[in-house]
């Protein structure tokens, strides 16, 4: 029984030590990974975003375009092709719903019945109004006739007799006279009546007939060969089946031009300030990630917009895919690093293995803490200005027992060497980005006539002005023109004066 316990305790005094020693020896090599070399070379500064890809020219499969023409605002897309077939011209498309228009059309088919019979109605009862109008006419000339003849055969008769023949034969002349002149009047009016209700017709008949034409635009076509892409909303979702389509922008989809793409992203307001156009950018393609492809900045947002479902300002920029390759498809994600800036000849360290202390900046080598003066850094790095060179290895996370390692610090000329050099860069950022603004304005507050003139002779014009101890910025130039003008202008009434007077000598 106790040689058994000898035995248990020695194989746990075994396991024991055999535990310690890998925990050592593990601790050994875990100190030898996480101490790295400073790194000297080329330094890359870059901001790195996801995007989606797009084509930079596309051209619009659009709907019916006389929409308002017909007072419809929206219409709902009752069936598409799906997001990405390839059509070629002339290939179906989408249908659009027909039923708002149909019910219009019905409507408008009862009001051109209605102004049918109207204009039946309307003829009808012109035609009978003329008709007695021209029937007084004749039965007024008959009885003028009659009272004529009365007057011949009463020349034996007493005068006032024949006086009141007279009498009679004047008052029918005035009534044959003004029947004559009603039913011109009467004839004007009919016709008047006619055009009107004639207009009415033609007006709807026009009408009906520019719905027949839209109505038959709610079956869309291809105009060329592509592959169709779903148009998107102001959210950002497909507008697939169900969709309104706004009269004001009938586009249904598009058909992309898949030579030139385009990378659509959105940058962080920390960030923008660091993009510019004309920046390089390296992209790659989540679906081919064997795949690298660069690019260049081609646009940025000035406005800033709030995505869904974040709280994040962001910045929208457009990126152009310099290189073509036939894998690349619309709404493919891709990974975006767009390079702002290039350091040649530094060093640089891993942002790990930074610290800091009471405001100081080090970093861990050997047993001891070394002080350093950092610059501009990335993801992943940032650039020593001082305090380090390339024989230095540096600790990704503190060592054991640190409290008891001396801080080196830097010489005190070095520091403030480092901190004059940094306010005069400041100051001079502050003096470009001063001096831009002041030519920015100076430039826009020129004349039309002046304003095509290069930069280089505006900038030469700025600087005159300024060593003549003038404001540019308060010049108001179209007065100065005016005055100029005033002055040239005396100048030669001036002289014409002086030549008159030299005349009348």
């Amino acid at each position: 029984m106790k040689r058994n316990n000898i035995f248990f305790l020695v194989a746990v005094g075994i396991i024991i030590i055999l535990i310690i020693w890998f925990t050592g020896s593990s601790d050994k090599r875990s100190a030898n990974l996480v101490r790295v070399p400073v790194s000297f070379g080329l330094f890359e500064i870059s901001v790195s975003t996801t995007g989606e890809l797009e084509a930079k020219n596309s051209e619009k499969i659009l709907g019916p375009s006389g929409l308002r023409n017909v007072r419809i605002y929206s219409v709902k897309i009752e069936d598409i092709v799906s997001d990405g077939t390839v059509v070629d011209s002339g290939d179906w498309v989408a249908t659009l719903d027909r039923t708002e228009l149909e019910n219009r059309m019905k409507d408008m088919e009862t009001e051109l019945e209605q102004l049918e019979s109207q204009v039946i109605k309307t003829q009808l009862d012109t035609s009978l109004e003329l008709r007695n109008s021209r029937n007084e006419i004749i039965n007024l000339k008959y009885n003028m006739e009659e009272i004529k003849i009365e007057l011949e055969l009463s020349i034996y008769e007493p005068p006032s007799t024949i006086r009141q023949l007279n009498i009679n034969l004047d008052k029918a002349e005035r009534s044959y006279t003004q029947a004559i002149e009603n039913y011109d009047l009467i004839l004007r009016r009919a016709e008047a009546n006619m055009t009107d209700v004639l207009s009415e017709k033609i007006k709807n008949t026009r009408d009906y007939q520019q719905m027949l034409t839209v109505l038959s635009k709610f079956t869309v076509m291809a105009p060329k060969a592509g592959m169709v892409i779903y148009k998107r909303s102001w959210d950002g979702s497909k507008q697939g089946v169900g969709a309104q389509l706004n009269s004001w922008d009938p586009v249904v989809a598009t058909l992309p031009n898949l030579t030139v793409m385009n990378s659509r992203t959105y940058v962080n307001e920390i960030d923008i300030s660091k993009i510019r156009k004309g920046q390089s950018v390296s992209i790659g393609v989540d679906a081919f990630p064997d795949k690298d492809y660069t690019g260049i900045v081609v646009e940025v947002a000035n406005i800033g917009e709030q995505l869904n479902n974040t709280n994040a300002k962001v910045f929208e920029v457009m990126l152009e895919v310099n290189e073509y390759d036939a894998i690349l498809r619309p709404a493919m994600t891709t990974k975006n690093k767009i390079i702002t800036d290039l350091i040649d000849s530094v060093y640089f360290v891993p942002l790990e293995a930074i610290h800091n202390q009471d405001d100081i900046i080090f970093v861990y080598i050997r047993n001891k803490k070394h002080q350093v003066i950092t610059g501009a850094s990335n993801d992943n790095e940032i650039i020593i200005r001082a305090g380090l060179d390339e024989q230095d290895e540096v600790y990704l996370i503190p060592p054991k027992n640190n409290d008891s390692y001396n801080l080196l610090k830097l010489d005190t000329a070095i520091i403030n060497e480092f901190k004059r050099l940094d306010e005069e860069q400041l100051k001079s950022n502050q003096t470009n980005s001063g001096s831009d603004a002041e030519f920015e304005l100076f430039k826009k507050n020129l004349p039309e006539q002046m304003k095509n003139r290069s930069d280089e002779e505006l900038r030469t014009m700025l600087n005159r002005i300024k060593e003549h101890g003038m404001d540019p910025t308060k010049i108001d130039f179209n007065k100065q023109g005016a005055r100029s003008g005033q002055q040239q202008g005396s100048e030669s009434r001036s002289t014409g004066d002086n030549t008159d007077e030299r005349t009348r000598r």
